[in-house]
């Protein structure tokens, strides 16, 4: 049985190869279904580290900027998420009011305001269902995001748990662009209640670079 490394975003399958898979906007009457795909992936990966006391909240929260969805015919099979960077924590994470679970995909507690925090979206919520993992289906997502970012002069970051689990993840990150920041250790904790230490990327596209400082 083949196993997929998971990040704090969602399983990657960089080598799978392409089929009929197709991404579009995430709309309301596809929450329900993101959510049942959700589960599976927390019951395969552990992924979220810590199930949210309210899905829907957790793939929906204040600062949500844009998700989509990836479906194999009518079936939604895999899904990505921009949030613009956090002021307080995550609606999963324990020490938010809204629940008391968190997820390893978590943002962090940084309070982002003026022109900067303007220009800057997270990447969050990826995750694909484990049938799907031979469709490139979570470097396409992440494609896509890339993509609508630059289209919109937005830079990204995103967090990762580093652990030796994350190691197939971290290496298609810095192979494809992604810089590593720093290390900083969570706000949560992992459902044995050990501390988390989390990897922090950014990406910016050239393009989005070269409009910035004109």
């Amino acid at each position: 049985m083949n196993f997929v490394r998971v990040h704090p975003e969602g399983p990657l399958d960089d080598d799978d190869q392409m089929d009929d898979l197709s991404i579009r906007d995430r709309v309301p009457a596809d929450l329900h279904h993101c959510i049942s795909v959700l589960a599976e992936v927390h019951r395969w990966d552990r992924y979220p580290l810590n199930w949210p006391a309210d899905p829907y909240e957790w793939l929906s929260p204040d600062n949500a900027r844009h998700a989509w969805i990836a479906e194999r015919g009518n079936t939604v099979v895999g899904h990505i998420a921009l949030h613009h960077p956090a002021a307080a924590t995550d609606p999963a994470s324990p020490t938010s009011s809204a629940s008391a679970t968190s997820s390893a995909s978590t943002t962090s507690p940084i309070r982002s305001t003026g022109p900067v925090a303007a220009t800057v979206v997270e990447v969050s919520r990826l995750f694909v269902a484990p049938v799907a993992r031979r469709l490139n289906a979570a470097t396409r997502l992440l494609h896509h995001a890339r993509q609508w970012a630059a289209e919109h002069q937005l830079d990204l970051t995103l967090e990762i748990v580093d652990e030796p689990r994350s190691a197939a993840a971290i290496a298609l990150y810095e192979r494809t662009g992604w810089r590593h920041t720093h290390t900083a250790t969570a706000d949560w904790t992992s459902p044995g209640g050990r501390p988390v230490r989390l990897r922090r990327y950014s990406f910016r596209e050239q393009g989005v670079q070269t409009s910035q400082q004109s």
